[in-house]
């Protein structure tokens, strides 16, 4: 096909418009490379990506270690489906159970399936194991949750924009208030087998919860005799400075959905983790994938699992503690100033811009002309999650132009922002 004349970013843009189902609101930025933290558009733009795709590319584009590992496994086999075993498949999933401290690994391709397979798991877990009646089942999710966007999980979901016409929905949930243990005790039913919770809500707007919360959750599952299910998916693999956001907050899930980081960016690959006691419940027939657990995907997930390993000084968990802190200070000198709140941890942070000064939008897309890549969600809130191999001048890169947006926003119109941020 030959791009009609005009500039590279439109006509790429033109024939996502025509040929692409618009289940998006891209930016108008068309990317072609990546390196590190930065990525190169199709008009040789580059732009300190501080998105680094919803957390898949916690380690950045191009780790080397990560494409070694997939240059590897390319020239070797990349699928065999799970009608055979595969050399990666086993010591992947033993080298994950030891990284959480669980028994058994499910391996499966993205988040929303991870969930899915996890709400599958906890029913047949709650009839088999707890003895709740055969399509009873119920599970407890928190309020303003994302964990995906099938059809169950939307049944549950309380955002009208993921929800509208796509009903009817399935039944065997309720949502309670996130961060309240009092509505979600009072929630609990003799049917009740699962407590499906994000340890930090990333597409809320990086809502952490409060301090005793998740601790509570676990003591209200364990008196229960209920699974406590923690969504990793965004939280898990380094982004908040630990391996387990959950852990970081002093306890432990009965269940782990892992995904995006765990595929280094390069192939999609997410993860159920459980004990046997409730991961054996599954028995050959009743679930699976023919990509889930493909021979291309483990080998780069082995390489991830490596790298987070590492938790010494040079490590990447210790430089995502370090660089949070450095970043949320940045931050906390934008309140006031365009900023209404910043919450967050490690390098992830959520920013409510003052509606009165300008949409999240319009921030990011400003943001955009200035050479730094960040994406909005619920209206006024924007999210920095940049890479862990981000350095704190970047880091500095990032907040200027940030600072340098609100100023101009606050100025009278038609003053402009006339500075764009760049990097040799």
């Amino acid at each position: 096909m030959t791009l009609i004349a005009d500039s590279p970013t439109t006509c790429h843009e033109r024939l996502m418009a025509e040929h692409s189902a618009h289940n998006y609101h891209p930016l108008p930025v068309v990317i072609a490379e990546g390196a590190g933290a930065w990525v190169t558009d199709v008009e040789g733009r580059r732009y300190l990506d501080c998105l680094a795709g919803y957390s898949a590319l916690n380690f950045g584009h191009g780790h080397p270690a990560l494409l070694a590992a997939a240059h590897r496994q390319l020239d070797r086999v990349t699928l065999t489906s799970r009608a055979f075993g595969n050399d990666q498949l086993g010591p992947f999933c033993a080298e994950v159970a030891e990284l959480v401290g669980k028994d058994m690994v499910l391996p499966m391709n993205t988040g929303a399936e991870a969930v899915e397979t996890g709400l599958k798991v906890a029913r047949k877990w709650g009839y088999e194991v707890k003895g709740v009646p055969e399509n009873r089942a119920h599970v407890i999710v928190a309020a303003r949750a994302f964990h995906g966007r099938t059809i169950s999980i939307v049944s549950f979901s309380t955002d009208p924009e993921a929800r509208g016409g796509f009903g009817p929905f399935t039944p065997g949930f309720t949502a309670v208030p996130y961060g309240d243990p009092d509505a979600l005790r009072a929630a609990i039913t003799p049917e009740t087998v699962a407590v499906l919770i994000e340890p930090i809500q990333g597409e809320a707007g990086v809502v952490v919860p409060p301090a005793g919360y998740l601790p509570a959750v676990r003591e209200i599952c364990s008196t229960a005799n209920v699974l406590f299910v923690a969504d990793e998916v965004q939280s898990g693999l380094g982004r908040t400075g630990h391996v387990l956001a959950t852990r970081a907050a002093g306890t432990d899930a009965d269940v782990y959905l892992l995904g995006k980081a765990l595929g280094g960016g390069i192939t999609p690959l997410s993860a159920v983790v459980a004990d046997a006691d409730v991961l054996g419940v599954l028995r050959p027939g009743q679930h699976g994938s023919t990509f889930g657990g493909n021979p291309l995907a483990c080998a780069v997930g082995r390489a991830v699992i490596e790298l987070l390993e590492d938790d010494g000084p040079g490590g990447l968990l210790a430089r995502a503690r370090t660089l949070g802190a450095v970043l949320h200070a940045r931050l906390a000198r934008t309140l006031g100033r365009g900023v209404l709140a910043v919450r967050g941890t490690g390098l992830w942070a959520g920013i409510d811009i003052d509606p009165r000064l300008a949409s999240g939008r319009e921030v990011c897309e400003r943001l955009a002309r200035a050479g730094v890549l960040v994406k909005d969600t619920h209206g006024s809130t924007i999210r920095l999650s940049p890479p862990l191999v981000v350095t704190a001048e970047e880091i500095g890169v990032a907040v200027d132009a940030l600072e340098a947006v609100l100023a101009d926003l606050r100025r009278p119109r038609g003053a402009g922002l006339r500075r764009r941020v760049s990097r040799a």
